[in-house]
């Protein structure tokens, strides 16, 4: 791709930020409708948990191979599909006449989702090739993500209030639209220079894998953890990891490079990516059911509360930007696991009459961990990676992002949906304790990662695999006679 003018780059940068932003906003705006969403349908608390998962499963699953597709084909073009399915299946959830109908239309909408923000990641990486500026970029990129989040609940519970829960996908339609328009106008295509043959089986085994394990997850509670039903699905689960890792190091152009996880920094901005989404997830999907269902306050009122969270996530990431491009990730790290950590121990003291101002100190608190966590992950998994291998990087960090968030979930409602004895209102806050304790450990992790990948040995593996992977694409690229 021929080098932009600074003018160009950052409107390039903008309309990439388009995408995440609805996809960003889309996930707290369907928090906050679901137990509107639950009223209307008569759901349980699985079918909440699908309601969610539906979405961040086939979005877990098909990111990797977008990203790669998008090398194939062209970035932009592949980048617009996504907006446009994106579009189409939001304006189809807002018309969903069941709870069935309404879980399709989130896999639709998700389709179109795995091909936004890896594909956008690539274009901006593509676009910002020198690692400080790269660094900002990914700042701004952070502080858009906190920006659609801090709207999230307000605009949601503001249509939830006035239209009801299908008016939260309503928004998605004419930012998806411009967003399409803007990127035929003024983002060049680009591709990898050498095309990476689809990986058919690879891709079959991340659905079983993923699929599988977060359908044991959540409906662990109904069947008993010990029914044959839900240890086939962990078996299946397990026959799939095995069959992945034997495959994949096979094949010439896998789904996923495993020598990518021969860098630490890399494996621990995945194993960070998973853990603290696990706890974003976990926490929207608690907190909504907690504010609107157990404090009856209005969806609206609800998404006020959310509100600091959101906004410390959006001061956060631009500061995390500009500290990873001056002082690295470690710091950043540490702040933002800290900060979840913190945020999970002061929310097991959560009971039916917490005072507001003890809930907004929690919510705080957690937003300023995950807001930090964003920049740093993202810069691990594309720097000293090659060019061509940008969408395949950008979407295993995309991946490990809502692999994290499916999981969080899943677990965080069974937690609820196995401790719950009696009407929420009355056992809620006893039932989600062990979850706030997940969180926080969710959050040392993230501390124990920093330090290690960090370490002068970590920065050493990153070095070697990048030298590693760039001479194969080489030898790739320029066969020798």
């Amino acid at each position: 791709m021929p080098e932009l003018s600074l003018q160009r780059r950052y409107l390039v940068l903008a309309i990439c930020c388009m995408s995440l932003f609805i996809v960003g906003l889309d996930s707290t705006i369907v928090n906050v409708a679901l137990p509107d969403i639950g009223r209307t349908f008569r759901a349980p608390v699985s079918g909440l948990q699908w309601t969610i998962d539906a979405y961040t499963l086939v979005l877990a699953a098909l990111l990797m191979l977008s990203g790669s597709t998008a090398d194939r084909l062209g970035r932009r073009r592949v980048f617009q599909i996504g907006l446009g399915l994106f579009t189409i299946g939001s304006l189809l959830c807002s018309l969903a006449p069941g709870l069935g109908w309404l879980v399709v239309f989130r896999m639709l909408q998700a389709v179109g989702g795995s091909m936004l923000n890896p594909v956008a990641m690539s274009i901006i990486t593509n676009t910002f090739t020198k690692p400080a500026e790269r660094a900002r970029a990914i700042g701004v990129w952070g502080g858009v993500f906190g920006l659609s989040m801090a709207m999230g609940p307000v605009v949601g519970g503001a249509l939830v209030d006035s239209v009801g829960w299908r008016g939260v996908f309503w928004v998605n339609i004419p930012v998806g639209i411009a967003a399409i328009l803007f990127t035929a106008l003024f983002v060049p295509e680009s591709k990898a220079a050498r095309a990476r043959r689809p990986d058919p089986i690879g891709q079959v085994l991340i659905i079983a894998m993923l699929g599988s394990l977060t359908y044991g997850i959540i409906e662990g509670p109904s069947y008993g953890w010990g029914s044959a039903r839900i240890l086939a699905f962990f078996a299946v689960t397990v026959i799939a990891v095995v069959a992945f890792l034997l495959y994949e190091p096979r094949r010439a152009d896998p789904l996923i490079d495993i020598r990518f996880f021969r860098s630490l920094p890399f494996s621990g901005a995945t194993l960070t990516a998973v853990s603290a989404m696990a706890a974003l997830g976990g926490f929207l999907f608690l907190i909504t059911l907690y504010l609107q269902d157990v404090r009856g306050f209005r969806p609206l009122i609800a998404g006020l509360f959310l509100l600091p969270m959101a906004a410390a996530m959006a001061v956060s990431a631009p500061l995390a930007g500009r500290m990873l491009a001056r002082s690295g990730a470690r710091a950043p790290l540490l702040i933002a696991g800290t900060g979840i950590a913190a945020g999970g121990v002061l929310l097991t003291q959560l009971t039916n009459s917490s005072a507001p101002g003890y809930l907004v100190l929690a919510f705080l608190v957690f937003g300023i961990g995950i807001g930090f966590v964003n920049a740093p992950i993202t810069n691990a998994a594309v720097s000293g990676m090659p060019r061509s291998q940008a969408g395949v990087a950008s979407g295993i960090a995309s991946t490990s992002r809502q692999v994290g968030s499916s999981v969080g979930v899943a677990v965080m409602g069974s937690v609820l949906a196995a401790n719950l004895h009696g009407s929420m209102t009355a056992g809620f806050a006893a039932a989600t304790r062990p979850g706030w304790w997940i969180v926080a450990a969710a959050g040392i992790v993230v501390i124990v990662l920093a330090l290690i990948t960090t370490s002068r040995r970590g920065k050493a593996t990153a070095e070697r695999t990048a030298t590693m992977v760039a001479k194969s694409e080489e030898k790739i690229l320029v066969p020798s006679a």
